[in-house]
């Protein structure tokens, strides 16, 4: 399974996933400053899952019409210790009954909700 942190992607969460064996590549550290667009187009070229916190990418699928097959995780977190993000993407994407492909999956404090595309 591939990853692709979206530069806003905390590093601690990056460096975390790495350690548990997960194929993860950075923006801020492989790309930083580019566009969303262009991650969106990293993301559909390599096949990864897209890991972020801006809202922005629900526009870029349901408006722009881009379809990164493997789907994007969009975190909605206020207050979290800064590897939590990772700790929590470990624990869905190991999960078995958990799909994100052709899906954007937001993830709150509270919740999991997931619309496909």
């Amino acid at each position: 399974m591939k990853l692709l942190a979206n530069e806003n992607f905390p590093g601690d969460s990056v460096k975390y996933l790495k350690r548990k064996g997960f194929d993860i590549n950075a923006i801020g550290t492989d790309s930083p400053g580019i566009t969303d667009r262009e991650v969106m187009q990293i993301a559909m070229d390599e096949d990864r899952i897209i890991l972020t916190f801006d809202r922005d990418y629900g526009e870029l699928i349901f408006k722009y019409q881009f379809r990164p097959e493997k789907g994007v995780i969009y975190f909605r977190l206020y207050e979290y210790e800064s590897d939590e993000p990772g700790k929590l993407a470990e624990q869905l994407l190991n999960d078995p009954d958990f799909e994100t492909t052709r899906k954007l999956t937001v993830v709150d404090n509270e919740t999991i909700r997931q619309r496909k595309y």
